[in-house]
């Protein structure tokens, strides 16, 4: 796997040759690995940042009298900011694929989730598929694209990672219970012991700058569920989409929402090690 594309290689040099000469201990040391943990979670959010400030941005701004509604114009502002991460070299042609099933795999399950009357839509616009416009699907193609960039800017390694098959059952079991569970009971309480049965002794190891740091992965699971929850709340304050609870007036998301979200972690995470296949840690 290629930590990075050409242009983040020759970013990275440039990186370095400002902060190579910074104190690499003690408190001024812990500052840059904080720093440069914070950039490249913003340069691996990178899509997703865009997507959500566009969201916010025609929420506020954007003309009623328009000839291109708001939801066409995020459809093709999104298939933009996508077409120039790939031809600019700030994805790889391998992540844009996975993020390519993301959007069918998200796009599919809101079809059905709004048929359902789980959240609407409010806006008419013309490229959509029933009561769901054709942007919905970047936004689950923005997890992918956050967690196939991470994956590669952090190195990320992993110990007593469970076998490949294993996870893609749980994956397909979590992906069908977004489904049955209109019809049938509802085993999302299975699914959460299934996951920390396979993944609790799993830890991942992830390079920030001069030292690599380790954490639970369930832990990272629920720290991203989190973040995702919080952008959530974002898009529907900006009425990109609305729950039943909101069509009178905006109400916070539901923390529980936040299972959900956990759960959408794990298929979206398995999805992703399809392209970037996780490997245990180097030796020393």
């Amino acid at each position: 796997m290629r930590r990075f594309t050409s242009l983040e290689k020759a970013i990275d040099q440039q990186a370095h040759r400002l902060l190579d000469a910074l104190p690499e201990r003690g408190i001024y040391g812990a500052l840059v690995e904080f720093l440069v943990f914070g950039l490249k979670q913003a340069w691996a959010c990178l899509f997703g940042g865009l997507m959500l400030a566009l969201i916010i941005g025609t929420h506020l701004a954007y003309p009623d009298s328009a000839w291109l509604t708001r939801y066409d114009f995020l459809f093709l502002a999104a298939l933009t900011i996508q077409l120039v991460m790939v031809l600019g070299r700030l994805e790889t042609w391998d992540e844009a694929k996975v993020i390519l099933i993301f959007h069918i795999v998200g796009t599919a399950m809101e079809i059905f989730k709004t048929h359902a009357g789980s959240w609407i839509y409010p806006e008419e616009n013309l490229f959509r598929i029933g009561g769901v416009p054709l942007f919905s699907g970047f936004m689950y193609a923005a997890v992918g694209s956050y967690l196939a960039r991470i994956s590669r800017l952090f190195d990320m390694r992993y110990t007593h990672y469970p076998r490949h098959w294993h996870t893609m059952v749980l994956a397909i079991a979590i992906y069908v219970n977004f489904f049955v569970h209109h019809f049938i009971w509802d085993f999302r309480w299975l699914l959460f012991a299934a996951t920390a049965v396979l993944y609790w002794r799993c830890f991942v190891h992830y390079r920030v700058f001069r030292h690599t740091h380790k954490m639970p992965l369930l832990l990272g699971f629920g720290l991203v569920a989190l973040f995702i929850w919080f952008a959530e709340n974002l898009g529907t304050v900006s009425k990109a989409w609305l729950y039943p609870t909101q069509l009178q007036g905006w109400t916070m998301v539901s923390p529980a929402k936040l299972g959900a979200w956990y759960l959408l972690m794990i298929i979206s995470f398995v999805l992703v090690t399809i392209v970037h296949r996780p490997k245990e840690p180097a030796q020393p």
